[in-house]
């Protein structure tokens, strides 16, 4: 199978609103970047709502999409966390956290009720947002000599590489952004040129 080097995400955060008997269920979408956001957004929210019932979440990162965590905060085990989470599987979005706060109307939804109204919820958070697809990108740094500039800067040029972090001296370092499908091509266009060092730094 060809690595897949790309993957979808969500541009801003978008909001909803869904109600069944009585209950409301908010909903709140947001591109992150790992779990470590979590605390921050979810403290926010139930700032927000502090007379809400109930905040539960459910987040997917990783551009292979295999992190993920979910909780019911006191619903029904299943009946929140996982239905938020199913919607994100189902999209196929990564990187994107859910949150929905419910306000209790008084009447019980059931477990099914349950299911459905933060699933719903979610919904219609997602299809307020603006979907991109991004690329899977290694992040390597470059140290060469002022006098090889104009070599590696045809590379970059060639390969429409995202230049981040550039220092001009005598010796030269630049921090690229190579997508993950040609970092080989890359690499050996580098590697001909004498003196030239690479280094990878991590994939984001």
């Amino acid at each position: 199978m060809l690595f897949d080097d790309t993957y979808k995400t969500i541009a801003q955060p978008t909001e909803s609103i869904f109600r069944d008997r009585g209950s409301k269920f908010l909903g709140y979408a947001y591109p992150v970047a790992s779990d470590n956001d979590i605390k921050a957004i979810v403290a926010a929210v139930k700032a927000e709502h502090p007379k809400a019932n109930h905040h539960c979440w459910a987040i997917r990162i990783g551009t292979d999409r295999s992190v993920f965590r979910t909780n019911d905060d006191g619903e029904p085990a299943g009946t929140a966390g996982r239905p938020i989470l199913n919607t994100l599987l189902s999209r196929n979005i990564t990187n994107v956290l859910v949150v929905v706060v419910r306000y209790f109307g008084g009447t019980l939804l059931g477990v099914p009720g349950l299911i459905n109204a933060y699933k719903t919820a979610t919904e219609m958070a997602l299809d307020a947002a603006y979907v991109v697809e991004k690329t899977v990108n290694d992040i390597y740094t470059v140290v060469f000599d002022y006098m090889q500039m104009n070599d590696i800067m045809r590379i970059i040029k060639d390969g429409q590489l995202q230049v981040l972090q550039q220092v001009s001296e005598l010796r030269c370092t630049i921090k690229l952004s190579i997508r993950k499908t040609q970092v080989e091509r890359v690499m050996s266009k580098l590697n001909k040129i004498s003196g030239v060092k690479a280094v990878y730094n991590y994939s984001g």
